[in-house]
């Protein structure tokens, strides 16, 4: 059905970043009886790093109600939700903790399984209007199938997963090596979304001071090589239906980025050339460019899309990105997020930015985009507040958003 977007048209936003959690003994039901003493345990011992989850506003991951109120006002009618609290067991967050080792993984496995349990809840709560993403381990590759399978049967619409954290040194098989096919598999098969959200895949930098500081400055790019390596893994060219999704992780880095995996294949293919010799037998088996699998096979999450990355969005595929708010972290829109919309999309194509804000992500996880139209016209920005370019005197002094970053640098990662 093809909307006609007048100035006075609402926006059915569908955020496709945010983050959700229960609080801590959220998780205690939702585990099996037999680890009931191990988590008392494990909760009283725990102190939390994460000053989002310490501060007055943390309800915003666990309090349903409360998130639906302010994301009504702040213009968002529907959400992707990744994780966000630390599930059972775990020592760190879902998004930057190292797979689990053998003597742990019955532990941490049960752990994931109890915030996936609480999240299909959460998203029951408000039906329609939340897909949950899921997260899996592949320590045991028939573990991750199963949770997979339910996650399909209890969540309408589903997120899919976040791609297993394989950091370097890990002890883990990297993402080209065939014991994962059974996993892409049966993605493909289910067409379930996988997600790379931005600080997966990092190895373990630890407390040092500089060492946190190269953990900022390297953290995109850590995600980012998930992509190379699901392209020259063959894994794009074995399962053509997979759907991958680049998330918070900016986006103006990606077209010199493809442009240069596209410089590399064309080395490793070219006849006599030293890298097509040494470094050439991964590529003799792609039929395409890395451009064109990326085309086919990935999207853009762009969470608080920045006026520096709108601009290339043609070079990345306005079918292909998706805006988020990030919401309920500090560097997320919230509440301001109709200025950061006309920061990132003032005098852009209204056609283009619905496809940003709606349709790109209703398609790719499955909403119901005409069922929430009710809601969107109720509470979304018009097309006449998007489409007004913001200037940098009108951002808001109190945000901490990188929408409203005044020094608009084109970040290579």
């Amino acid at each position: 059905m093809t909307m006609e977007l007048t100035d006075t048209h609402r926006y059915t936003i569908i955020s496709c970043d945010t983050h959700a959690g229960g609080d801590i003994q959220d998780y205690r039901p939702y585990l099996d009886a037999k680890w009931h003493d191990d988590f008392d345990a494990w909760a009283a011992a725990y102190v939390n790093p994460f000053a989002d989850l310490l501060a007055p506003t943390a309800y915003r991951s666990w309090d349903s109600d409360a998130r639906v109120e302010e994301h009504s006002k702040d213009g968002i009618t529907a959400e992707v939700l990744f994780p966000n609290t630390v599930p059972p067991f775990f020592q760190e967050g879902n998004l930057v903790a190292l797979p689990p080792s053998a003597e742990e993984y019955s532990r941490r496995w049960a752990g994931v399984q109890a915030h996936n349990r609480w999240l299909a809840d959460f998203c029951s709560l408000l039906p329609g209007r939340r897909a949950g993403i899921i997260q899996v381990f592949v320590n045991n590759i028939d573990d991750a199938l199963a949770e997979i399978r339910w996650a399909k049967e209890n969540f309408s619409p589903f997120g899919g997963i976040l791609l297993p954290s394989l950091p370097p040194g890990c002890g883990l098989p990297p993402l080209w090596e065939p014991i994962y096919d059974p996993l892409w598999q049966l993605c493909e098969e289910l067409d379930v979304p996988i997600n790379i959200h931005g600080g997966s895949g990092m190895p373990d930098y630890g407390e040092h001071e500089s060492a946190r500081a190269m953990m900022l400055v390297e953290l995109p790019w850590f995600s980012h090589r998930s992509a190379w390596h699901l392209i020259f893994g063959g894994v794009c060219e074995r399962y053509p239906g997979l759907k991958f999704v680049l998330t918070e992780q900016g986006m103006a880095w990606l077209p010199r980025g493809l442009e240069t995996l596209d410089w590399f294949y064309g080395r490793m293919t070219l006849p006599d050339a030293a890298e097509a010799k040494y470094f050439g037998a991964a590529a003799s088996h792609m039929a395409m460019k890395p451009t064109e699998y990326f085309a086919r096979n990935f999207w853009v999450g762009a969470s608080f899309l920045r006026a520096s990355e709108s601009a290339v969005r043609h070079d990345v595929g306005v079918d292909r990105i998706m805006w988020g708010d990030d919401y309920p972290h500090s560097e997320g829109s919230y509440p301001y997020s109709t200025l950061a919309l006309r920061a990132a999309f003032g005098g852009v194509d209204p056609v283009e930015t619905a496809k940003m804000l709606e349709s790109n992500a209703a398609d790719l996880y499955g909403f119901d985009l005409e069922a929430l139209r009710a809601i969107g016209d109720k509470i979304g920005p018009t097309v006449a507040e998007v489409a007004t370019p913001l200037g940098v005197d009108e951002y808001p002094r109190d945000s901490t958003c990188n929408a409203f970053d005044r020094h608009q640098v084109m970040r290579s990662w």
